[in-house]
């Protein structure tokens, strides 16, 4: 999934890395420090050499028979701070509820959970000394229960079409991408999901940098807030769409993502139509979110109408089928009222035929699905390039002569590596 598949239209309305010389490159889908399970801890050492026990004290009284060299060792290294509920982790009906008991337990009356929430998802505050009309005791016992999740912009780009990245970096240094891709007068956002990717989609940077972990709601909804502070501070205006279609696959984080669906539906207010969930065609969390009853928007990343080539480019073909993927789609429409969108990048000599383009129709067809045509964004990974602009037109035209809509996306961004993953990608390059 990445930012290859941003543009002009979108959307409706891990372990640590390896450094030994025999770990094996980086490839699509790689598990960050290879693909087999980690390797277990070094055992423990055999002290061999005598210990003078009488010598030897446990606390403030000598050590004893029957005690062990453990013994007494939990209160000096099982001391950790107290544990603060990530605020932004909470879809907003459970935030106020925990807001309240805290409240509550100081003696206050119940709308300070009110104002909190307001300075959450309407002023967007970064911390709780921002919210002023709280009396400042009150501020210092929210920041020692609750945390406010915060992002780090290790480097803004801004490109010359407008476009702008971030590339955040979390609290355990992980580094995730957001995009800002200003289009008339909407300002839509793309949002990851995951640090890195495990799909292994062929076209995508990401895929190929390997996966690290998951994203947790509060670090999904921390891009949303901090990105969408930054347009307003630098005259870009509010965010009016979201789309999940930055670094990760979505419905592989269901976790947290399902929940920060609902943090930004009924928290900051947007409207589920724009929203727009990608994936590259993970089944159960298609059916997952056909249930749900908010009308949030689908995508899928296309991008070959037949199995066969399909698997040489997204790897997840092989567990979930194209004829899977399909029926489960059908789900989702029937459900009503729900877009569903095909992406499908444009490669030179890879997808582009033709003869491809009256299978596309029949299946977007039988779904009323709009169609996306992406020229390929060149990745350091691949030496593909994106289809002739001459013959993506034509394409387009197939499509639209059997009845599809469809229209070209054009790539944004290319100047600030927009792409998804190349980001990161060029931080996380040694250089010297």
């Amino acid at each position: 999934m990445g930012y290859s598949m941003l543009g002009e239209r979108v959307g409706g309305g891990g372990g640590p890395r390896s450094t030994g010389n025999d770990s094996p490159a980086r490839g699509p889908g790689r598990l960050r420090g290879g693909a087999g399970p980690e390797p277990g801890p070094e055992p423990f050492p055999t002290f061999r050499s005598k210990v003078n026990v009488a010598k030897l004290t446990l606390g403030n009284r000598p050590f004893k028979q029957g005690d062990t060299l453990t013994d007494g060792m939990e209160k000096r290294t099982r001391n950790p701070e107290p544990q603060r509920t990530h605020a932004l982790d909470l879809e907003p009906p459970r935030l106020r509820e925990e807001l309240s008991r805290h409240f509550r337990s100081r003696h206050q009356p119940d709308y300070r959970a009110d104002q909190v929430l307001r300075w959450i998802y309407e002023s967007m505050a970064v911390s709780f000394q921002e919210m002023t009309n709280l009396p400042l005791a009150e501020r210092e016992a929210l920041d020692e229960t609750f945390h406010l999740q915060e992002l780090r912009a290790a480097r803004t780009s801004r490109a010359r079409d407008g476009t702008v990245k971030h590339l955040w970096e979390l609290e355990d240094g992980q580094l995730v991408e957001s995009v800002l891709i200003p289009s008339g007068s909407r300002l839509t956002l793309c949002i990851s999901s995951q640090a890195g990717c495990a799909m292994g989609c062929t076209f995508c940077a990401t895929g190929w940098a390997g996966f690290d972990r998951q994203l947790r709601a509060g670090e999904i909804v921390a891009q949303y807030r901090e990105a969408s502070r930054w347009a307003r501070e630098n005259d870009y205006g509010a965010v009016s769409n979201v789309v999940y279609m930055g670094m990760g696959e979505p419905l592989a984080n269901r976790k947290a993502v399902f929940p920060s669906l609902t943090i930004l539906n009924q928290g900051f207010g947007l409207g589920a139509r724009k929203i727009t969930v990608s994936t590259v065609g993970v089944v159960p969390g298609i059916l997952e979110l056909a249930r749900r009853p908010e009308q949030f928007e689908l995508a899928l990343s296309l991008h070959a109408p037949g199995s066969p080539l399909r698997r040489e480019l997204i790897p997840l073909e092989k567990r979930y089928p194209l004829s899977e993927v399909m029926d489960a789609l059908r789900t989702f429409a029937e459900a009503g009222g729900r877009r569903i969108t095909f992406e499908y990048t444009m490669i030179d000599g890879v997808n582009d035929a033709l003869e491809l383009a009256p299978k596309v129709a029949e299946l977007a067809g039988e779904l009323r699905a709009f169609v996306n045509l992406i020229p390929f964004n060149p990745i350091p990974y691949r030496d593909w390039r994106p289809s002739p602009r001459p013959r993506i037109q034509a394409f387009r035209k197939a499509l639209e002569d059997r009845g599809i809509t469809a229209m070209v996306r054009e790539p944004r961004g290319r100047d600030i590596e927009a792409a998804c993953g190349q980001l990161r990608a060029l931080a996380e390059t040694p250089t010297g």
